[in-house]
Order: C-alpha cells, then structure tokens, then sequence
C-alpha cells in the first residue's frame, strides 16, 4: 500500500522537474554547446588548441531568462579575465607549487569578495588556477586560448537564448495571484465567521495563519519579479508582455491588502485570546463587523477574476457594510464602550476598499 503514494509523489516531482520550459531549456543549452564545439577549431591562432572552453563557455551563458544568460555570460568573462591577470602576476615570481596554489586561490576567493561581481567571483579563483597549472610554460597562448574559447561559447549561449523562443514567464502570474486573493478572502470570511460565534471561537485556524499569507504573497512576489525579468532584453516581450504594468500593481495590490489583514488578524487574536490586553469589541458591534469583513472578503473575490464584472455592485455594497460598522462604532461609543479595536478594523477595511477601488 505504500508503494502506490510513494508513486504518486514520485511521478508529481517528475511533472514538477519536466515542464515544457525545463525540457526546451535543455533542448537549447545542448543545442548552444553541440554548436560552440563545431565552431571552437575555427577560432585563430593557438585557441583552436582549446576548442573545450567553448561548450563550456555555452553552458554558464545559458540561462532561464536572456537577461540572465548576458548578465552571467559578461561576469564570467570578467572573472577570467581577473584571474588569469592574477595568475600572471603570481607566475612571474612563483612557479607551480602548494605555496602558489594556495595564494592564487586565497587572492582569487578574496578578490571575489568585491561587491558586483556576481558570478566573476567564483571564476576568479578557477581561471586563476587553471592558468598556474595547465598553462605551464605556454600560460600566454593558455590564456588566449581560455578567454577566447569561453567567449565565443558565451556569444553562441546569448545568440541561442535570444533567438530560440527566449522564455517569457508570463504564464506563472496568474496562478500565483489567484492563490493569493482566495487565502486573502478566505482569511476575511473566518475571520466573519469567528466573529458569530462565542469565544473562543470553534475555527481558529485563521489566527496562526500569517505565514500562509507571507508564503502566497512571497509566491506573487516571485512570479512577477520573473516574468518582468523575462521581459528584459526578450524580442518577445513587445508583443506579450504589455500586461506586465498591471502585474506589477497587482502586487502591489496585494502587498498591501496583505498587511491589512494581517493588521486585522493581529487585533482579532488580542481581542479574542487577549484578556489583559486592553482590547475588546462590544457585543453590539461584533454582527456588522462580520458583515463588513464578509463583504471585503467578496470584493477581493472579484478582483482580478472572471467575475471582475460585477466589482463595481460588490464595492459599493462593502463600503456600506463598513458606513454601517462607522455607525455602530460611534452608537457604541456614545454608550461609552470601548471602541478602539473595533475601529482599527474597521479602518483597515476602509482602507482596504480604496485600494481595491482604485484598480
């Protein structure tokens, strides 16, 4: 019986790892270094002895994005060339030995050290040594070589990458926005829900439930940063990426949204579990606040949906649902009650709607 689970994990990870992305990425990393290698003896003079540079220089250029493939590409090529000026220098007074060796390497890791570098900082170190030790007496022609090969695999990667469906990681946005809206109204309408029932209430799943909603949000977060990063550079970009402006304020949408509720979450737990905090909701005011939370909950539904229609009817019912809270609050407050938690909410909603209203 355990063998059948076992199974199904094991075949939703080979989904998870065999996308159509991941399965074209390596179709055309393999096609970058198979091309590098046909055309790494051409290259002049004594680099055509080092035509394996080439594949190589391929394989770090590629990457899942073509911003991703320049940028580490470029720092590669300059973290050669660093450690091969540092390896000159330490050859003209050392020969190869533990003590060379080992200073090329500490120079090489330290220099590495140096902010910006990206990816030069673990080839500074590599390019160092590959030139005290393999290049030997010919380290110039070694040299030439090395950087030659290595950029001309970088130039075949770029020129790959860009011409070849470059990816455009559009399609992940959606999902992730989605998955973060309904955690978002879900949150809202438990919280609803907690608010007619005695307390403690019966659901209080929704009290510890903030690092869902980091986890959701870091998802959108993730998401939108790729695809605005796939568009970079990308000649695809101009014909498919004109909806990433409204990606990118729909994370900020989310953003904040998320650090309402999260707000509300806070103050419902202090009122609820709290007894010493100083923080109640009277009685009187605990049916329109779970109206009011219920009606954002429905708002956020909407938002960005296949119900994204009827946005406007649901906007104006929360934002009476919350001027009924407003009136309850200050009815409480005349009597005297304590209305400072349930006021709190209720801003936060206020605010909340406005975001919302301005999408």
């Amino acid at each position: 019986m355990r063998l059948i689970p076992n199974r199904r994990r094991l075949i939703s990870a080979l989904r998870r790892t065999f996308t159509r992305h991941r399965l074209l990425f390596a179709a055309k990393t393999a096609l970058a270094a198979g091309l590098a290698w046909y055309l790494a003896p051409f290259m002049p003079g004594p680099a055509a002895a080092y035509p394996y540079y080439a594949p190589l220089g391929a394989l770090v250029s590629m990457h899942p994005t073509v911003a991703d493939s320049a940028k580490h590409g470029f720092q590669s090529l300059l973290g050669l060339s660093l450690g091969i000026g540092m390896a000159f220098a330490v050859t003209t007074f050392a020969d190869p030995s533990s003590f060379s060796v080992a200073l090329v390497i500490g120079l090489g890791v330290l220099i590495g050290g140096l902010p910006r570098l990206g990816t030069a900082s673990e080839w500074i170190p590599m390019a160092a040594l590959f030139v005290l030790l393999l290049g030997d007496s010919n380290a110039e022609n070694f040299s030439f070589g090395y950087v030659l090969q290595m950029a001309l695999g970088v130039a075949v990667g770029l020129t790959v990458n860009w011409l070849i469906i470059p990816p455009l990681h559009l399609e992940q946005v959606d999902p992730a926005l989605e998955g973060h809206r309904n955690a978002l109204s879900r949150q809202l309408r438990d919280m609803a829900q907690a608010m007619q029932e005695s307390w403690p209430p019966n659901h209080e799943a929704w009290a510890s439930r903030s690092d869902l909603l980091d986890t959701t949000a870091a998802g959108v977060r993730t998401a939108v940063y790729q695809a605005e990063l796939s568009a970079k550079a990308n000649p695809r970009s101009r014909r498919r990426a004109t909806r990433l402006p409204q990606d990118l304020a729909g994370l900020r949408t989310v953003e904040r949204l998320t650090f309402h509720v999260q707000d509300i979450t806070d103050v419902l737990q202090s009122v609820i579990w709290e007894e010493g905090a100083g923080t109640v909701i009277p009685d009187s005011v605990l049916s329109n606040l779970s109206e009011a939370l219920e009606s954002v909950a429905d708002v956020i539904d909407r938002w960005r949906s296949d119900e994204e229609l009827e946005l406007e009817p649901a906007l104006a019912e929360s934002r009476d649902c919350v001027a009924a809270l407003g009136d309850a609050i200050n009815e409480a407050a005349a009597g005297q009650a304590s209305v400072n938690a349930a006021a709190s909410v209720a801003m936060s909603l206020r605010r909340m709607i406005t975001v919302l209203s301005s999408k």
